[in-house]
């Protein structure tokens, strides 16, 4: 999609904000992007960017997203930046389709609208609005989720989250940063478990735990095995997550936090019977899951705090300014 920015007709006020917007013509896939100090400004902007003819006025300037009629200021400036407009000229009517959230106008045929309708497509949209309804989510996203964002073209991404592209080249950056954070731990496990695999051959106090530990586990084994393999029977965990608990190391890295809950709520002779493992590995890689969990949800709260803490540093210059014109006042 091409977006260029176009010079105003008109020079706002110096004492006015610009609010940036993405401007264009009813049933056309080129849209502008126009700072504009208020709804006249905007419409002014649009008679030259979208070289309208000045026969066809007044241009109606209607919201993309659902049709809505903008003709306040007011409402104008309470408007997010970047919000999407629709210039109609003359008698143009816009009809709202809800299928694709306001962009009827794209071709169908095209090809950009069948890849998002793919559900590779569905899913980075569904995960890049989990992030634009919340950012401290980052944390809580699996790998997977991770990667698809990265890999997410940045101008499609940009516009999915109604940010600039310099924003979002950012915010991919983050991603990146946060996937290497977790690769560098697995293999700073992957370092320590071969650390401990060495001490173990060399006859060290690991092995000697194991062995006092595997006579217990094989009798465990001979005797449960019925009850166990009945208690399979009601694993209620998606193949995709006992499949990352085989084959990844460190699996509690890759999976996200709903998956983690899950996976420490199982019973664990149950699951040790699903994964084909011995009950203490199986207990050790839900504990393992359980301190990746609250690691997360600390992090989330940590964010939410440093938000309501400088939610109130803004808010406090007003507060001191108070009592002293109150004292003022009273002499």
């Amino acid at each position: 999609m091409e977006v260029s920015l176009g010079a105003g007709a008109a020079e706002p006020s110096e004492n006015q904000a610009l609010k940036p917007c993405l401007l264009r013509r009813n049933h056309s896939r080129e849209q502008h992007g126009v700072a504009a100090s208020c709804l006249e400004d905007l419409r002014s902007k649009a008679y030259d960017i979208l070289a309208i003819d000045k026969s066809l006025a007044p241009v109606t300037l209607v919201l993309a997203e659902d049709g809505t009629i903008v003709d306040d200021d007011d409402y104008f400036l309470c408007l997010p930046s970047n919000t999407k407009f629709v210039a109609l000229a003359g008698n143009e009517k816009w009809v709202y389709n809800n299928s694709d959230g306001g962009t009827a106008w794209i071709s169908q045929e095209s090809v950009d609208v069948d890849e998002t309708d793919s559900g590779a497509g569905l899913k980075w949209k569904n995960v890049a609005r989990q992030l634009k309804e919340d950012l401290s989510s980052i944390i809580l996203l699996s790998e997977e989720d991770l990667q698809v964002l990265i890999d997410v073209p940045c101008s499609e991404l940009a516009q999915e989250l109604c940010q600039s592209c310099a924003t979002v080249q950012g915010l991919q950056n983050t991603l990146q940063q946060v996937l290497d954070q977790r690769e560098e731990a697995r293999q700073s496990k992957q370092l320590l478990e071969l650390y401990l695999q060495a001490l173990d051959k060399e006859g060290s106090i690991l092995s000697k735990q194991q062995e006092s530990t595997a006579g217990f586990s094989d009798e465990m084994d001979t005797v449960d095995t019925g009850m166990s393999r009945e208690r399979s029977s009601e694993i209620a965990l998606a193949s995709q997550i006992l499949t990352a608990l085989k084959e990844k190391p460190a699996p509690e890295l890759s999976l996200s936090s709903q998956d983690l809950e899950l996976v420490t709520k199982e019973d664990p002779q149950a699951l040790a019977v699903a994964l084909n493992w011995d009950i203490k590995k199986t207990e050790a890689v839900q504990q393992a899951c359980n301190q990746e969990l609250s690691l997360r949800l600390q992090q989330v709260q940590s964010l939410h705090s440093l938000r309501n803490i400088s939610a109130r540093r803004n808010s406090l210059p007003g507060e001191r300014q108070n009592p002293k014109r109150a004292k003022q006042d009273a002499t």
